[in-house]
């Protein structure tokens, strides 16, 4: 577990844009077990390549897609255990992977974006994959 102080900020990053923190297994299974829509997930995380590429990234694709998820989510590895533990069984049968973006459709995970797709990408680039899959699916 990270302390509190060096990941609040991190995390604000995403809640003050919007996203949803969920801290518990039951918020996520709320969520994510819906049948109805689409759901925008982001495995939060103090990696280097979350701050400087996946934060930013789906910040940019919700802030430009002409379509979007009908939520938005994170939980912050390393922080909220129970909580990313609980999305990773719905991430199956990728990895764990921090940070990660997963998009949902009616319950179904529709596309993935693992650590080694964020990683060595531009914030840019990973909004104009995201907006793709929004397109697609939302």
């Amino acid at each position: 577990m990270y302390p509190i102080e060096l990941v609040a900020p991190l995390a604000k990053d995403l809640t003050d844009f919007g996203f949803i923190g969920l801290s518990t297994a039951n918020e996520v299974d709320d969520l994510l077990e819906s049948k109805n829509g689409s759901v925008l997930l982001v495995v939060n995380s103090v990696c280097g390549c979350a701050a400087a590429n996946a934060r930013p990234g789906a910040k940019m694709a919700i802030a430009n897609a002409n379509k979007r998820p009908d939520h938005v989510a994170t939980v912050f590895a390393g922080v909220d255990k129970e909580a990313t533990e609980r999305a990773r069984d719905f991430l199956l049968p990728y990895p764990p992977s921090s940070p990660a973006i997963a998009l949902f459709k009616d319950g179904k995970l529709v596309h993935m974006l693992e650590r080694r797709h964020i990683e060595g990408n531009s914030a840019q680039v990973i909004a104009e994959n995201l907006v793709k899959a929004f397109d697609t699916y939302c």
